[in-house]
């Protein structure tokens, strides 16, 4: 009887215990952090996006899971060197009312719509979009989501959607990580559009002793939430039809039950198919798996910049992606797949395995080149300032010809 209360006991303590600390996460997310500038005072900044990185105690590392968490501390580092004071919200802070006059104001979608009526008229106000258009991103989801119940005959719910919003529409202006793809769905607008491309968390050393004849036929899928949405089902189709090919597959399949009962046979009573459940990217497991791989197949729908695809390329892999990832890939190192259908993803990844050693080496290594020469901190870090510095100067001379016009 005593075990039985000490067992209710320890489960309503659990019980509160994540109560607790909902609650104190809910209250965060009501704060408002502050930074201030060094250098001599330029204006205000306000930022709608996420806090938690400037919680985190000193010396303790980004996760190395999304990229976000240091783009973000940059983009207020940036800030602060041009002499901005800096107010940073929760995205999901719907109680916070500007008090003061903001030069610019960044923010992620969430706000964008509801905050521009409050500032002041010559704010400058930034959609910094990590997603395509939300309404592509929803149609391209649901598309993928039909097009499995047409195919397999089970309906998934789904995992990615988004919550409506106008935000390129009350924006002045709006910065991209991705590429064309991403641009391209925003276009409509008729807004300023300027790139900055996704960064890395993790840079790698080429992979020197990698033999590229062996592993010729062994092929990565490396994704994260909303595993139709980055095309797994498709990819898992299309090896189980290609018993001498093996994939590896890395990703939070438990978290989906709904994806993994429905492939269940696929992902885990398939021989060629080897799944393992998601993979700190800083690891030698990761190392280890990447180096066993000639390339990561990713046929996502809709994409803003394609982390996970970029993190495989700076391990030395070959890209087959969807125009949709939103990552550039050229002839010379990759394969950019015009439908991600699963007959398609076959061809290419037969096409693929077919070339020489020599070829493949070569492919990858210029993979690799690419990503160390487009998507790192330091490439970040400079292309940002420069296009703040951009869009500064362009709101400048636009509201020069105005003046100049009215006189």
């Amino acid at each position: 009887m005593a075990n039985d209360y000490f067992s209710i006991f320890n489960r309503h303590t659990l019980l509160l215990s994540k109560k607790i600390k909902e609650c104190v996460k809910y209250m965060e997310s009501f704060k408002v952090v502050s930074l201030k500038p060094k250098q001599p005072w330029q204006g205000n900044l306000l930022i709608s996006y996420c806090i938690e990185p400037f919680f985190l105690k000193p010396g303790k590392p980004f996760p190395n899971d999304y990229t976000w968490y240091w783009e973000y501390q940059q983009i207020a580092q940036t800030f602060l060197e041009l002499g901005y004071c800096i107010d940073l919200i929760q995205f999901q802070n719907y109680k916070f009312i500007p008090q003061k006059e903001y030069t610019f104001f960044i923010d992620i979608c969430h706000r964008m719509e509801s905050l521009s009526p409050l500032l002041n008229q010559d704010c400058i106000k930034i959609l910094h979009s990590n997603t395509a258009h939300v309404l592509f991103h929803n149609a391209a989801e649901s598309r993928r989501l039909l097009a499995l119940q047409q195919r397999k005959r089970i309906t998934l719910g789904a995992k990615r959607l988004e919550a409506p919003n106008l935000s390129i529409e009350h924006a002045d202006c709006a910065i991209v990580l991705g590429n064309e793809f991403t641009i391209n769905t925003f276009r409509y607008a008729k807004k300023p559009i300027y790139r900055v491309p996704l960064s890395s968390p993790q840079v790698y050393p080429w992979p020197e002793e990698k033999d590229f004849g062996v592993c010729r036929k062994s092929f990565l899928w490396f994704g994260s939430d909303g595993l139709v949405h980055q095309g797994l089902d498709l990819v898992l189709e299309a090896f189980e039809q290609m018993p001498n090919y093996h994939l590896t597959v890395c990703g939070p399949i438990s978290k989906e039950r709904d994806f993994e009962k429905a492939f269940y046979k696929e992902l885990y009573y398939t021989s060629n198919i080897h799944t393992i459940e998601w993979v700190d990217i800083k690891s030698s497991k990761f190392l280890e798996i990447t180096k066993n791989c000639v390339g990561i197949i990713y046929p996502s729908c809709a994409e803003g910049g394609g982390g996970c695809v970029i993190t495989c390329m700076h391990a030395g892999l070959i890209p087959i992606v969807s125009y949709e990832s939103s990552v550039d890939v050229y002839n010379d190192f990759g394969v950019l797949l015009k439908e991600s259908s699963v007959e398609e993803i076959k061809d290419s990844i037969q096409i693929v395995a077919s070339f020489s050693t020599s070829k493949l080496k070569k492919m990858a290594r210029k993979s690799w080149e690419y990503a160390r020469n487009h998507h790192t901190h330091k490439n970040f870090t400079e292309l940002y300032k420069d296009t703040i510095n951009k869009i500064i100067n362009n709101h400048y001379n636009q509201n020069l010809v105005v003046s100049t016009k009215s006189n």
